[in-house]
């Protein structure tokens, strides 16, 4: 094979492969609203102020994102991160801040909160204002889905081997575990408190 026929052929493909490039699209995944995504940060020790700053927030666009109760600089306080996208709907999100240490108190806010469609978004325990140390739980719900209502369950046991018992017994009706948290409180001293949930299937007849 001479010089000049080896040009030609190198020649003919590279012209094969340029023309191809124009018919293979850009494979190339576009997410313009991955840099239009913003946050912010509430931080309080008070159930009334981030009750208000978390709706205040959702009518801008704002979700929820994360939540943690511990030290900062400021002190004992609960740190909540939400973000929106620039096209998010505003005004969508409602959402509840429940705040106890009885586990009575907690599993009636629950029931309440879930017939009236919020769901569970996180949970964390954190020595505030609301009263010594409390297990704090944020409900969300979406205006758009009028119909959902949901069921919860709150077990509180300091074993292991009650609470695997426990959560296997509600499994079978259905139930998922949606938050752990391990602290000091009035539902018994350090104690394992476990939120589950299931979407509310009303029965026949209702």
């Amino acid at each position: 094979m001479t010089k000049t026929t080896i040009r030609s052929i190198v020649l003919t493909l590279a012209f094969v492969m340029f023309a191809m490039a124009d018919e293979i699209p850009d494979q190339t995944p576009i997410t313009p609203s991955d840099a239009e995504k913003s946050f912010r940060v509430l931080a309080t020790n008070k159930t009334s102020t981030l009750d208000k700053e978390l709706n205040e927030a959702a009518a801008e666009g704002y979700v929820f994102e994360a939540v943690m109760g511990g030290q900062t600089l400021a002190g004992d306080e609960v740190v909540v991160v939400m973000s929106k996208f620039s096209d998010s709907k505003a005004n969508r999100m409602r959402y509840a801040l429940l705040a106890t240490n009885k586990t009575s108190t907690m599993k009636k806010e629950l029931a309440a909160m879930g017939s009236l469609g919020f769901v569970y978004r996180g949970q964390s325990v954190a020595d505030t204002t609301f009263g010594g140390q409390q297990v704090l739980v944020i409900m969300e719900r979406d205006t758009t889905d009028s119909a959902a209502q949901y069921d919860y369950q709150l077990l509180a046991t300091k074993r292991t081997s009650t609470m695997q018992k426990e959560l296997n017994e509600l499994a079978d009706s259905g139930f998922e575990v949606k938050g752990l948290t391990v602290a000091k409180t009035a539902f018994g001293g350090n104690e394992l408190v476990t939120i589950l949930s299931r979407r509310h299937k009303p029965a026949q007849g209702d």
